[in-house]
């Protein structure tokens, strides 16, 4: 199926070179009395390999046939990445995390995840685009403190360090936006 420039959105799969790449960012830009052009930032779903791009409105895509199914993270041990197949726990399987790329600093165990699959082999991950996160390292916050806008780097279970208001507190659940990697709102206080 071809798709136009404006179809394209975060999280859609083309195929550039017979190569599945998923849209990680797209932006479409508008210079004054100029033409508009599209900037995108593709992962290479096959090597991992992450490329920025610039596309003109006339520029054409073939959607590529990807098949996802429903899983779960079940653990990371030695740099790979288990996980089984919702409602079939027998069919277990392994990422490394060069494979997941970012996403692997967002995933807790009993995650439910999307494993993607291009041509019968395993190519990526979706992640849900909020999950709760236990805070399980924030630094105190020092009164007066807001000339960086009131914010504070704290560390999630999983290991994700992000960037998050000061009121937030070790033991707290805060809801995060894993496609962005950033904090989106504190869910429970400790």
């Amino acid at each position: 199926m071809s798709l136009s420039m404006n179809e394209l959105k975060n999280g859609t799969v083309i195929k550039i070179n017979n190569d599945p790449y998923m849209i990680l960012t797209i932006n479409h830009l508008h210079v004054g009395r100029g033409s508009s052009s599209t900037q995108a930032r593709l992962k290479n779903l096959r090597t991992g390999q992450v490329l920025e791009r610039n596309y003109k409105p006339a520029d054409e895509f073939e959607e590529a046939e990807v098949e996802k199914m429903k899983a779960m993270f079940l653990y990371e041990s030695r740099g790979q990445y288990w996980f089984n197949e919702s409602g079939n726990p027998k069919n277990r399987f392994s990422m490394t995390a060069e494979e997941i790329g970012e996403q692997a600093q967002f995933l807790k165990p009993n995650l439910d995840i999307v494993a993607l699959q291009f041509d019968g082999k395993l190519m990526g991950i979706e992640l849900p685009i909020k999950v709760d996160y236990k805070v399980v390292e924030a630094p105190p916050a020092v009164k007066g403190n807001t000339a960086q806008g009131g914010t504070k780097t704290i560390t999630l279970e999983g290991g994700a360090k992000i960037s998050a208001p000061l009121f937030v507190n070790e033991g707290d659940i805060v809801r995060i936006n894993t496609q962005l990697g950033e904090y989106t709102e504190r869910v429970e206080k400790s």
